[in-house]
């Protein structure tokens, strides 16, 4: 037996979770406590009692007993005028009132000619007594002789401590859960790419697990720096030679000078690309809310003034999208150009909802095979059967560095296949 169904209604939140657990315990204690002591226990007492009060009927109706006017006055029973025509049809009783059944029960068995009760409150009851052809007899005692109080005053104590406890237990746990819920709001935080402020606290093993992410997180931005550092060391290393060969061919003849231009400029754009492949991680620039889609509109307009044959197709909503304008544009700007060097034509298109971005660049080139496209998000790999390399150099960072920025936000770049251009089609999904 499996209980996969049950998931779909438990709490998928810790301090759902924790609540549930703390609850449970208590809520079966005390409906174990109610069932054994009070049902069987106040049960077993008015049993006890209700077979007393019928050998007292029984003693007082019994006509072989010689009337004793004490006895009967210590028996302290009322005995009401009647007739036949009085008596109910049913035993009487309020529905909640558990006890009266045992009290009914009781008299019935063991009360000589018993014919009705009546318990219609928790002060009196009423029992009609027929003994062979004499006279119908109406009986009238106190109902706390036939049964034990109600448990009304233990089943509130009950209640009121029970629900007492689990507030103060509830205060305490989620004292001890807020630590984890920081760490994982610091994460989380991280993986968007921003810089929360976080120091361990709580218990010994979740500040043992604030401390592993902490150095995580320290040597994750270290490796960035180095990263980028090296490369900025590179580039700048690089392009002092390239000046100076710029310089030496710009001298020669056009035949010989124009071809290795050409080269030249090709290196130049190999380091540019390195540079923003390294910028892509460690973008040091805070999120800031954006207006969408007026950002995108900005970035395809920057785009088609300088040539590109790009356009804004559709926006859907609108609102503010915490993000790092100069990285975001970075992406776009790449898969646009992406889309540029493959096709003829491209079209962007813009969803926002209250729960993510999307950003959708589409164009009518040869497209990406299904088993290629996880292997093109990766750096430095060129897909020569999906894409002509002849429209110009690359080194195959342009997708890398979108998908880059992309998981920077918490996002995600998912390529595939436009359904109205035919060619590729590029997401950069973003949670809000």
């Amino acid at each position: 037996m499996t209980f996969e169904w049950l998931k779909r209604y438990m709490p998928r939140g810790l301090y759902g979770r924790a609540a549930l657990i703390l609850l449970l315990p208590v809520v079966a204690l005390q409906l174990v406590v109610s069932v054994v002591f009070v049902q069987r226990h106040f049960e077993g007492v008015t049993e006890q009692m209700s077979r007393e009060i019928a050998r007292q009927i029984n003693a007082t109706l019994d006509p072989k007993r010689e009337q004793d006017e004490g006895i009967n006055d210590a028996l302290r029973f009322d005995f009401l005028p009647t007739s036949s025509d009085e008596v109910p049809d049913r035993d009487l009783r309020r529905w909640y009132d558990f006890s009266g059944i045992v009290v009914i029960r009781t008299l019935r068995t063991y009360v000589i000619g018993f014919e009705r009760a009546h318990l219609v409150d928790d002060w009196t009851v009423l029992v009609w007594v027929q003994r062979g052809d004499g006279p119908l007899t109406l009986i009238e005692f106190d109902r706390e002789r036939a049964s034990a109080s109600n448990p009304h005053q233990l089943l509130v104590n009950m209640v009121v401590f029970g629900a007492l406890l689990t507030v103060i237990a509830y205060l305490y746990l989620r004292n001890q859960l807020r630590p984890i819920t920081r760490l994982a709001q610091a994460a989380e935080a991280f993986g968007r790419g921003r810089h929360v402020p976080y120091s361990p606290s709580g218990a010994v093993e979740v500040r043992s697990a604030g401390h592993a992410f902490l150095d995580m997180r320290a040597r994750i931005e270290r490796q960035i720096e180095q990263r980028t550092m090296m490369l900025s060391g590179i580039s700048h290393d690089l392009r002092t030679p390239l000046t100076r060969l710029r310089l030496a061919v710009s001298m020669l003849e056009d035949d010989d000078r124009e071809p290795l231009e050409r080269d030249i400029d090709d290196m130049q754009k190999l380091i540019d690309a390195f540079l923003d492949f390294a910028r892509g991680n460690a973008d040091s620039a805070q999120p800031e809310a954006t207006d969408i889609p007026d950002f995108v509109q900005r970035v395809v307009n920057d785009c088609s003034r300088s040539g590109t044959p790009v356009r804004l197709v559709e926006t859907l909503g609108a609102g503010r999208v915490m993000l790092r304008q100069m990285a975001m544009r970075r992406a776009i700007e790449n898969l646009i150009g992406n889309a540029e060097r493959y096709g003829s034509r491209c079209e962007v298109s813009v969803v926002l909802t209250e729960k993510s971005l999307r950003i959708r660049i589409e164009d009518d080139g040869p497209g990406i095979a299904t088993d290629q496209r996880d292997a093109a998000l990766r750096p430095f790999v060129r897909l020569d059967p999906a894409r002509n390399q002849d429209k110009g150099s690359g080194v195959g960072l342009g997708l890398a560095i979108a998908a880059d920025i992309a998981r920077a936000h918490g996002g995600v770049l998912r390529l595939g296949k436009s359904e109205s251009m035919g060619g590729l089609r590029a997401d950069i999904v973003v949670a809000r």
